[in-house]
């Protein structure tokens, strides 16, 4: 393995790990009852891990174009493999530190109210203070919040797939129309641009089916219909659909690549 494909496995996993992440500012949100606040917090991380997408394209692209002067792109199946694998880890990672997210993110909430500056916020958490209270907040997730998950969630299974189907999209659309440039080099900008279709699409799922769900259960949870334990059973469901989104991406990749591949002849 070569030091282009660590970086890429690298960026891959940092991607996913902050988009797991992501889900445990929605329970500090409600356990401190800064639901808006948090939801910033949320839509930052959810930047960051959008904009770390945009960076993984040129990478790949520069993969796919040298293995293509070399004619050696029989390996790359393996290399985009390698890539999705990565992300699979990043996420069991991610939700196993959901706990610890969950924590750093309620102290962010609690400095931003005091100064009331993003700036400030990034500041205070990279001084020597805010690392320790970053330290401080590492937690391992307990045996019974697994139990939990036997236990109905606050969406329903519709919700849940829906969520399976954009997360894998969004996982496969860059990767998929990179590859698609190698089984149709002669188009490979053509469908390379079509990964943007790909995550639009996905993008529409996820606002349409499953955000206003979720903001649905958080006001209950807020005005005292819904518990936090149901709440935060819900966020578990999610995270464990990141998970298996990342397998569904695995069967999806090169069907994907090769519809892109065909679909950019006619464009």
């Amino acid at each position: 393995m070569d030091y282009q494909i660590v970086t890429i496995c690298l960026l891959t996993s940092f991607i996913n790990i902050i988009g797991a992440l992501a889900y445990s500012s929605r329970i500090a949100g409600v356990r401190t009852n800064r639901v808006s606040l948090s939801f910033s917090l949320f839509n930052i991380l959810v930047l960051v891990s959008r904009t770390s997408n945009g960076f993984l394209g040129p990478f790949l692209a520069e993969r796919v174009e040298s293995r293509i002067s070399d004619n050696v792109g029989q390996n790359l199946i393996w290399d985009f493999q390698i890539i999705m694998a990565s992300a699979s880890l990043a996420v069991a990672i991610g939700i196993l530190l959901v706990p610890t997210g969950q924590r750093i993110f309620t102290k962010a909430i609690s400095q931003f109210q005091i100064h009331k500056s993003s700036v400030k916020l990034l500041t205070i958490g990279f001084s020597p203070k805010g690392i320790k209270a970053i330290l401080n907040s590492i937690a391992v997730p307990s045996f019974s919040n697994f139990k939990e998950l036997a236990k109905p969630s606050g969406v329903s299974c519709g919700v849940l797939i829906s969520n399976v189907l954009a997360q894998a999209l969004l996982t496969v659309g860059v990767l998929a129309s990179i590859y698609a440039g190698y089984l149709n080099p002669e188009y490979r900008v053509t469908a390379s641009q079509l990964s943007a279709v790909v995550n639009g699409f996905a993008t529409i799922l996820l606002f349409t089916f499953i955000d206003p769900q979720l903001s649905q259960l958080t006001d209950d949870v807020i005005h005292g219909q819904e518990s936090h334990s149901l709440f935060r059973r819900t966020i578990i469901w999610i995270s464990v659909s990141r998970l298996l989104d990342t397998i569904l991406a695995q069967l999806l990749f090169l069907p994907s690549a090769h519809f892109i591949a065909f679909i950019a002849n006619y464009l």
